[in-house]
């Protein structure tokens, strides 16, 4: 269990929450919210005591070990896979490796056999026997093959890397797990893994995510960082936000109603308080008038960007044509060979597969790389717009304003019409004159989403952009996409958003394509129903 008594933080002088009364208990999965900034990753680090409140304490029983999800996936490159995970048990990785030194010593004492022997009791204890069969377990359920137990971490991909870091964090049984964004980089086959893992795991778990589908699966409560406060609420991330809307409609509703009122009584008193005769009645208003108040509403730190995209031209009846494509890797491992689909009207696709394979297809279909055989060819009609997975090009060493570098792709280069864009993706008043080269990832994307909304286009092809995002802005991304009247190809590791907009599925393999007509929920229903 974890208490919070009177809990606040200031960062840089900023209040960012305060007065906070919360308890965590075993058995739950509580889903950690709020904008960016308003401090859900200080939060956690609050808690597993890498950070001090400025008032308040946390209290957590000494008996229960913590195990919090490593962000640093190069600290441990010196390291074996499997030592890696145990680690995420440091008395047993510990007890483990003094063992073994002490085996290893060539003038082996007596003394040396009795710490040895007291050593294997702990490790025993600990189940430090079946730790190699848990963390084989771990990594294959995370889509790692068991032969890389023996791998060295700096031989591993960044994607292997993530994974085995996720791995140390669950390993060992630990009675506190805290996971700061678990899903990023992960492939849906491990996203989908861990659901199962967290949604039976007997201990406390807390997680900070912007996977709107991962917080519905796993949570049993919500913990909402807003307002300069953090209040936790039973049920999922869904059954949060229809009831944070409601209440919200539910205040603006009585605060127009008292509003009506406070006017209608402000306007009798103005008319009869100098009438003798109405005077009593004027009186008896003002007093009723002094009651009513207005609940004011707080002000949230989130704030929601409106991503709309408007077609110049109605596509033709050609949208896009592929034949036999094929593309090798720069060390001559096939990304994919023979694809081949055609485009009709009203789809829109998902790319599902290796993300390597879907972000050269991107580049391909927009003429920034070549394939190695076959081609392709858009219709006549066809405008295109395309969000890249890399985005660097477009701000590396560039001093522009973001009015001035959005400016370089408009029709219309007045200030005011690129401020409607800007306003619409948050950026408004001086911000607008920030320097593109000191934007955050998050900013930046934003700067990409106004770009492809001047274009007009009928085409949109976009490669991961809900990366680096908050789940309002993930939401508006959502919104947007659905409304589209064109089509569009885009990939993403946000399950809802793949759901609710694609109505095709293209799982890109090394040796071709599975396309899919339907929703990802139905392409996924089917997969499983093929494996059994």
């Amino acid at each position: 269990m974890i208490t919070i008594s009177n809990l606040s933080f200031h960062f840089g002088g900023q209040l960012l929450f305060k007065d906070v009364d919360l308890k965590f208990t075993p058995g739950n999965c509580y889903g950690i919210i709020g904008a960016n900034g308003a401090g859900k990753s200080t939060f956690l680090r609050i808690l597993c005591g890498e950070l001090e409140p400025s008032t308040g304490e946390v209290s957590i029983p000494d008996t229960v070990r913590m195990s919090v999800l490593r962000q640093d996936h190069f600290a441990f490159d010196a390291y074996t896979v499997l030592d890696t995970v145990m680690m995420g048990n440091k008395k047993l990785y510990d007890i483990k490796v003094e063992k073994d030194a002490i085996y290893e010593k060539e003038d082996f004492s007596e003394e040396d056999g009795i710490r040895a022997s007291e050593l294997e009791a702990e490790f025993a204890e600990l189940n430090g026997w079946e730790a190699e069969s848990e963390i084989s377990r771990l990594i294959q359920g995370l889509g790692m093959k068991d032969e890389q137990l023996w791998d060295e971490m700096s031989s591993l991909k960044e994607s292997e890397k993530v994974k085995v870091m996720l791995a140390q964090a669950l390993f060992g049984n630990p009675d506190i797990i805290m996971l700061d964004e678990p899903t990023n980089g992960l492939d849906i086959d491990a996203v989908m893994w861990l659901e199962d893992f967290l949604s039976d795991y007997f201990g406390t778990v807390l997680v900070v995510s912007h996977d709107r589908h991962f917080l519905n699966d796993v949570c049993t409560n919500i913990v909402d960082i807003d307002y300069n406060g953090i209040k936790m609420y039973v049920g999922n991330y869904e059954f949060w936000y229809e009831s944070s809307q409601l209440i919200q409609r539910m205040i603006k509703q009585q605060n127009k109603k008292a509003e009506e009122k406070i006017r209608e009584l402000q306007a009798f008193i103005a008319r009869f308080s100098a009438n003798k005769s109405k005077s009593r009645q004027a009186t008896s208003r003002r007093k009723l008038l002094d009651k009513l108040s207005i609940e004011e509403l707080p002000a949230s730190s989130r704030r929601y960007p409106f991503i709309g995209f408007d077609m110049d031209r109605v596509a033709g009846k050609d949208i896009l044509f592929v034949r036999d494509l094929s593309k090798n890797a720069e060390d001559g491992t096939p990304l994919f060979r023979n694809l081949s689909f055609t485009v009709n009207k009203e789809d829109k696709i998902a790319l599902l597969g290796n993300e390597m394979a879907i972000t050269a297809l991107f580049r391909i279909l927009m003429e920034e790389d070549t394939p190695d055989s076959g081609d392709f060819k858009w219709g006549v009609s066809i405008t295109k717009s395309y969000f890249p997975h890399d985005n660097t090009a477009y701000f590396k060493d560039c001093e522009m304003s973001i009015i001035d570098w959005l400016a370089q792709d408009a029709k219309e280069t007045t200030e005011t019409y690129l401020r409607g864009f800007l306003g619409r993706m948050l950026f408004s008043n001086d911000s607008v004159f920030k320097p593109v080269n000191v934007l955050s990832g998050g900013e930046k994307v934003r700067c990409m989403f106004a770009r492809m909304m001047l274009f007009g286009s009928n085409f949109l092809l976009l490669d991961q952009p809900t990366d680096h995002l908050d789940l309002e802005s993930i939401s508006a991304v959502n919104h947007g996409l659905s409304a589209f009247k064109g089509n569009l190809i885009f990939s993403s590791h946000d399950y809802e958003l793949v759901n609710t907009v694609a109505n095709r599925i293209i799982e890109i393999t090394p040796d071709g394509i599975t396309d899919f007509s339907g929703t990802y929920e139905e392409f996924l229903e089917r997969k499983k129903s093929q494996v059994q």
